[in-house]
């Protein structure tokens, strides 16, 4: 290399930058110790502009289009120089390119569940997340306040920062709000808009334009969600005791192995077990007060009466039968039904007293036998 070729080589006379990266926000020109030539081109594209830097403090900040550096250009620049048009020496400054189109896509979301007081499930745990964008509208502002030296400022370095920011307010306007979590999916898009009132100005102190916001998913924790979904399954079935027939034949027909599958299997045959255990039980009561009435009085029993009427029965809190008026007979008779025991019989509205119901059954009660 000559001579002169090494000196022209110290002056750079096209300045410009060009981005395939979608995600650089500031870059810095690299001028490696080389002098800008008095003079040089400058361009800048649309979605750009150019700082200038000159001994640590910004000189100018020009907008798209295409600049010959020199005094007219850079009036700023001259008042710190004192350059003037005769003066045509080259000059060391720092040129930076700001991105100023809008960045899309980024991500945010809460790294914790947000404990809110809900109308109808009292306390809960939510978890949110969702995409924003931004855009630089104070280039000046954002070098002071973020960028400083940076040579290549990406988005990843501000993104959790801007994300903190969105959280610390979702937090708030969700506690705020009082809109019941399983109406939350209708206010997503009042939401966003709402954040993104209260946050731009937070934004704007760096320089930057928060220009949308949009909330995704707001979501429950896997265990909430799972009982939300056995609740929602038993409102379908509509009736718990249906549900559970049907939760049983379930486990029982399931060909599919597992701990849960074991336990909800185990659970069915728990179930199975007690309703077959009380319904031996009722008949075996059946019996031997049928055996005891027929040894007692050493007589066949009345036969059955045409009267189909089937009755229910509050023994010890339970509800039992349905009995025919043969068996509730035999029941008054061992006192197994008192007058103030509660029974229902299909065209009553409520429970009522044996005694309003069956009088005449207690009048026709014999008296107990007398003692030897």
């Amino acid at each position: 290399m000559g001579f002169f070729d090494w000196v022209f080589g110290q002056f750079i006379d096209v300045i410009e930058w060009t981005d395939d990266s979608h995600d650089t926000m500031v870059y810095r020109f690299p001028r490696q110790n080389n002098e800008i030539k008095y003079g040089a081109k400058l361009t800048v594209r649309e979605s750009q502009m150019a700082i200038f830097v000159n001994e640590g403090v910004i000189a100018d900040v020009l907008g798209p289009g295409i600049y010959e550096l020199e005094t007219k250009n850079l009036p700023i620049m001259t008042s710190i120089e004192h350059w003037d048009h005769a003066f045509n020496s080259p000059f060391k400054a720092e040129v930076y390119f700001v991105n100023t189109k809008r960045f899309t896509d980024l991500k945010w979301g809460t790294k914790n569940p947000i404990m809110v007081r809900d109308p109808e499930f009292s306390m809960v745990r939510l978890r949110a997340f969702g995409t924003y964008e931004i855009r630089i509208t104070n280039p000046k502002q954002f070098m002071n306040e973020i960028v400083g030296t940076d040579n290549h400022f990406t988005t990843d370095e501000i993104d959790e920062q801007l994300t903190n920011l969105i959280i610390s307010k979702f937090t708030t306007i969700v506690g705020d709000s009082k809109v019941p979590v399983l109406d939350m999916a209708s206010n997503y898009e009042k939401f966003s808009e709402y954040i993104s009132e209260k946050i731009a100005p937070y934004f704007e102190e760096y320089g930057l334009n928060l220009t949308k916001i949009l909330v995704e998913n707001i979501s429950l924790p896997a265990n909430v969600e799972k009982a939300l979904d056995e609740r929602s399954s038993r409102e379908i079935t509509g009736n718990l005791d249906d549900n559970i027939k049907y939760q049983t034949g379930q486990a029982l027909g399931s060909q599919t192995g597992g701990t849960m599958g074991d336990m909800i299997g185990m659970g069915a045959g728990i179930a199975l077990g007690q309703n077959m255990a009380e319904s031996l039980a009722k008949k075996s009561l059946d019996t031997k007060s049928l055996n005891k009435n027929s040894i007692d009085k050493n007589t066949p029993p009345p036969l059955p009466q045409r009267n189909s009427t089937m009755y229910y029965v509050a023994l010890n809190d339970e509800k039992e039968g349905p009995y025919d008026i043969r068996t509730i007979q035999l029941f008054i008779n061992d006192k197994k039904i008192e007058k103030e025991t509660l029974v229902w019989t299909e065209g009553q509205k409520d429970w009522v007293e044996a005694y309003s119901l069956l009088e005449k059954y207690f009048l026709a009660t014999p008296p107990p036998l007398p003692k030897n």
